[in-house]
């Protein structure tokens, strides 16, 4: 027996519960992508801020645009799978396709023109997972929350008179926020290095590393070269990172020791502009070694998005509010960047097969 047709008003009530469902779903995606609430701190407002601070260079990223891509592996010495249940800190070896790079949006600046180097790996584990991880060659960052960033990005935009960033704005940012303090305290002497190989790098974020039965430890993370021949860069060169880089390289593998520091109860977790305790264990729990470098613009590490929320099981992220919103500002940039790839007369395209989507 057939059923009943459905009565008018019946009708009536299924599309309005239809219609409401499909409003929801428009309201949250508006929410979500900042349309319904323009005051709204986005991913893309985030991204916008550093394209308009660096300009526009179609196909590169929008921070950390200038650099090198290498590869290598890291070997394990099993320190840290005390710690962590990640297959990647036991004893043997893990490949990684890599990026050193200078901070800012223009691809072509001087190398000496900021103090600050950026190492970001991809770990490739032989269980099919993969840690990415993006590192800086500064101990704090300048800021704890995702608004204060976008604050300052927009207290540093070029004035258009001069091309550069207007100190009374920079200093009215810089007093408004005393949390820049061990920042700014680190910029007074810091100079820009010679060479990537001779820099230290660290992850500011902190993470947990998570045992085999569950127990969780508050960590960070720093790798330390073998290197040591610091000097200034040579006058007149303006990339002269990537042209040490080769000369190293050429000369046999370098070298850094992946350095993990446990928390103390007390340490701040969710907030990258402290630093913890020098007292607090450190462990030396493998080496990392760097074969061979290539040009970013054709090399594997070109379509790789370094999202450091990428994590292996034994690794889980914070409760720091960078972290997410350093993974959706990755994440912007990566389409921005790959879609002009695609559309841009004599621009690298992009390979499908090796891209790393977020």
């Amino acid at each position: 027996m057939s059923e009943p047709a459905p009565k008018p008003q019946h009708l009536l009530w299924r599309w309005c519960a239809i219609g409401s469902a499909v409003l929801l779903l428009a309201v949250a995606f508006g929410y979500v992508g900042g349309w319904l609430a323009p005051k709204r701190l986005t991913a893309q407002r985030i991204v916008d801020a550093l394209q308009h601070n660096g300009g526009v260079h179609p196909g590169y990223r929008r921070n950390h645009a200038k650099g090198i891509c290498v590869a290598g592996y890291f070997e394990g010495n099993g320190a840290g799978s005390e710690f962590s249940r990640s297959e990647v800190f036991t004893a043997g070896r893990t490949p990684f396709v890599g990026r050193f790079a200078v901070p800012g949006g223009n691809p072509y600046a001087p190398d000496g023109s900021v103090p600050i180097r950026s190492m970001a790996l991809r770990f490739s584990l032989a269980n099919g997972q993969q840690w990415r991880t993006g590192m800086n060659s500064m101990p704090v960052f300048p800021v704890s929350t995702p608004q204060a960033f976008y604050e300052q990005l927009q207290a540093s935009q070029p004035d258009p008179a001069t091309g550069k960033p207007d100190p009374s704005r920079l200093k009215a940012f810089f007093g408004q926020h005393p949390e820049t303090a061990a920042f700014l305290a680190w910029v007074k002497t810091a100079k820009p290095s010679a060479s990537y190989a001779t820099e230290s790098y660290s992850g500011l974020n902190a993470f947990y590393f998570v045992e085999a039965k569950g127990v969780r430890h508050a960590v960070r993370w720093q790798v330390v070269p073998e290197a040591k021949d610091a000097a200034p860069g040579p006058a007149g060169d303006t990339d002269y990172l990537a042209n040490d880089l080769r000369t190293r390289l050429a000369a046999g593998p370098l070298r850094w020791h992946l350095m993990v520091t446990l928390a103390a109860p007390d340490d701040p977790v969710d907030d990258a502009t402290k630093v913890w305790p020098a007292d607090r264990k450190t462990l030396d729990v493998g080496t990392l070694v760097i074969e061979s470098e290539q040009a970013q613009e054709s090399g594997p590490c070109r379509d790789i998005n370094y999202d450091p929320t990428v994590l292996p099981d034994g690794i889980e992220v914070s409760g720091d509010p960078l972290l997410p919103a350093r993974s959706a500002a990755y994440a912007d940039s990566y389409l921005r960047r790959t879609g002009e790839e695609a559309h841009v007369p004599g621009a690298a395209h992009a390979d499908p097969s090796r891209q790393e989507h977020p």
